[in-house]
């Protein structure tokens, strides 16, 4: 009788588990696959990885933490918005910059909005989509990478000219509409 308890326990365990992984951030395969194709969708950062291994060992050194290099970021709004005409980046940094600018405490992380950029899209493996934007007029970003799989759920990770790379998980949604002002007459 105890075997059985025990078997039925770890058996739901595991499918609370399997409920955890299985939530998606917008439903079916279908409204994926359209938001990447349309180009006009929302990328949003719930947890980084930065590279740089003395940023890790502050991480590690600090009290009451685990000694992971993953940073959570879900209780910000950390976004990348690609719409057909804009590009709006709003990501943060944690790594080593080789050109700093000091005093200017708004280029820290990855913060700008440009027109001038060069979307492509392709497919990868096991159904995932991959998005590669160009960036041409920010002397800091070389490229954004954006991995979406299936179920909604992205990786991103941002080359830089002047920084070490970093990654970030998260999910993409829809954009918002965005509602224009009324003119003053």
């Amino acid at each position: 009788m105890k075997k059985y308890i025990s078997i039925i326990w770890i058996l739901g365990f595991l499918l609370s588990f399997q409920s955890c992984s299985s939530q998606t951030a917008t439903g079916d395969t279908q409204t994926v696959a359209t938001l990447i194709s349309s180009g006009d969708f929302s990328f949003h950062a719930q947890r980084a990885t930065p590279t740089n291994y003395d940023v890790i060992n502050v991480m590690n050194s600090l009290p009451n933490t685990t000694s992971t290099r993953i940073l959570d970021l879900s209780g910000s709004n950390y976004s990348i918005d690609v719409r057909k005409d804009q590009l709006e980046v709003a990501l943060p940094y944690f790594g080593r910059v080789f050109n700093p600018t000091y005093g200017n405490t708004s280029q820290s992380g990855y913060r700008f909005t440009t027109k001038d950029f060069i979307v492509s899209q392709s497919a990868g493996r096991k159904g995932k989509s991959i998005v590669k934007i160009k960036v041409n007029d920010q002397s800091t970003v070389d490229e954004i990478i954006i991995e979406v799989f299936k179920n909604g759920k992205a990786f991103t990770s941002i080359r830089s000219n002047d920084r070490q790379p970093i990654s970030y998980d998260g999910y993409i949604t829809k954009n918002e509409e965005t509602k224009e002002k009324p003119q003053p007459e």
